[in-house]
């Protein structure tokens, strides 16, 4: 999933980033409300961290300035502002939760992991053919074979078959799997597509994941 995270002390910023990534996540940190409304006008995120005290631009303008263009996805509020009242206004403002600094890293991936669940309202197995992706169990399994994916073919593989069917270009796969810091090759999408198929397609009669020559990639039957 992607997530951006809006926070203006750069290093717990830039701490949070470190750990989301390091548990498969695609970040992008900003440490200004302004940039906030900018990143959130170029992509779309699976989920928003967003400190209420920030310059430029605070969290609740940012969200209801988003919320007016209709963004939707979560919105998660860190901050030191504590007071009930501080709570009641957060949520009242439009965000779906509300965490005070200091915090648990894993309370915070658990808040995530519960409001992307909400949002999506969806299984949490997909399945294609004889492809199966559980995302409670983190499993992948094709004809009764586990398959090992690395966090970023994980992420592209459950980001097919979430679409299965639908023609992927290059860049919504890139935008949607990499962030904007991301200063790999322009065919980072190609090599990974390639990846996926030496591990889910080879060795199978039926070839799942599909090329549409000149716009994409598509998984289906």
């Amino acid at each position: 999933m992607r997530v951006l995270v809006a926070e203006d002390e750069k290093d717990l910023a830039l701490l949070i980033s470190k750990k989301l990534k390091r548990e498969g996540y695609s970040v992008d940190c900003v440490f200004d409300g302004g940039e906030a409304v900018d990143y959130l006008e170029m992509a779309d995120y699976d989920c928003i961290l967003l400190d209420i005290m920030m310059p430029v631009y605070d969290g609740l303008e940012v969200l209801s300035r988003i919320r007016n263009k209709g963004v939707t996805s979560p919105v998660i509020f860190l901050t030191a502002k504590d007071t009930v009242e501080d709570k009641i206004t957060g949520l009242d403002s439009g965000a779906n939760d509300y965490i005070v600094k200091p915090f648990s890293f894993d309370e915070l991936l658990a808040r995530i992991r519960a409001n992307t669940r909400q949002n999506t309202n969806q299984t949490s197995v997909y399945k294609v053919c004889d492809l199966t992706l559980d995302t409670a169990k983190h499993r992948v399994i094709r004809a009764g074979r586990e398959i090992s994916l690395s966090a970023k073919e994980y992420q592209l593989l459950k980001y097919l078959m979430k679409n299965e069917g639908v023609v992927l270009s290059r860049d919504n796969i890139e935008n949607h799997i990499w962030n904007f810091d991301y200063e790999g090759g322009t065919n980072v999408v190609d090599v990974y597509i390639r990846y996926l198929r030496q591990k889910i397609d080879e060795g199978f009669d039926k070839k799942l994941i599909k090329t549409v020559r000149g716009v994409g990639y598509k998984i289906g039957e």
